[in-house]
């Protein structure tokens, strides 16, 4: 019997995270039948462009683009994801309420402090939602998740396993182009680093990624703990 309601939980301090790290394989497990949540922690409000209710449009486009079945938004203050207990309980939450196989956040060690919190109250929320006695404000039943597994956005960092995207790099490519008021300069906006080629430096990312296992693109991930191979020892994915 599946307990599952989702196969995959992605978390993103900001929306565009997730598509910035993992839109490629996002879209191909999508493609696959899996169903795939998107949670983004803040609303983004402190970005230098575009405003809230644009960015909540953006980011319904490209979870669409991506094939996600639901997009959530947390609403916790940008800047301010402490590790706190109420933080890691509303996370825990909507880990229990949508009871993932795998969970994804972001880099512990990416330049944004954000990015970095958000992995850390993530990592919290993980193991709690399957304490039986820890409570929320739902009324779901506990549930562990399987995996939790990282993501890239602004680092370079080695991963420990790669996606092979080739096929669906031009779907990453449309999902960040979804976010107009950040990776391109808005009437009265600023220059930021997203606005300075953000999108070709990822797809160039992708492709060194690639590179080192011989197909066109691929997305980097790590894991917080050995992955188990039974009968994929020849290169076939897991």
């Amino acid at each position: 019997m599946n307990h599952h309601t989702v196969d995959i939980l992605a978390f993103g301090a900001h929306a565009d995270d997730v598509e910035i790290g993992m839109a490629g394989s996002l879209a191909k497990w999508s493609a696959e039948g899996k169903k795939i949540v998107i949670c983004d922690l803040t609303e983004a409000e402190l970005s230098s462009n575009g405003n809230v209710e644009t960015r909540k449009k953006e980011a319904k486009t490209a979870a669409d683009i991506m094939g996600a079945v639901d997009r959530v938004n947390l609403c916790l203050a940008d800047r301010g994801l402490f590790l706190t207990d109420d933080h890691i309980r509303k996370i825990a939450n909507v880990i229990r309420k949508y009871k993932p196989k795998v969970i994804f956040a972001p880099y512990h060690n990416d330049r944004h402090p954000d990015h970095g919190n958000c992995f850390r109250l993530v990592q919290e929320a993980f193991f709690s939602a399957g304490i039986r006695k820890f409570e929320v404000e739902g009324d779901y039943p506990p549930h562990k998740a399987s995996y939790l597994y990282q993501y890239m956005i602004n680092g370079f960092a080695s991963p420990h396993f790669v996606v092979d995207t080739s096929d669906f790099i031009d779907k990453k490519v449309n999902a960040l182009q979804s976010y107009e008021s950040q990776f391109y300069i808005p009437d009265g906006g600023v220059q930021t680093p997203l606005t300075e080629g953000y999108i070709e430096t990822v797809t160039a990312r992708d492709k060194l990624f690639g590179k080192e296992v011989g197909v066109k693109y691929a997305e980097g991930f790590l894991s917080s703990k050995p992955l188990l191979l039974n009968h994929n020892l020849f290169g076939e994915g897991l």
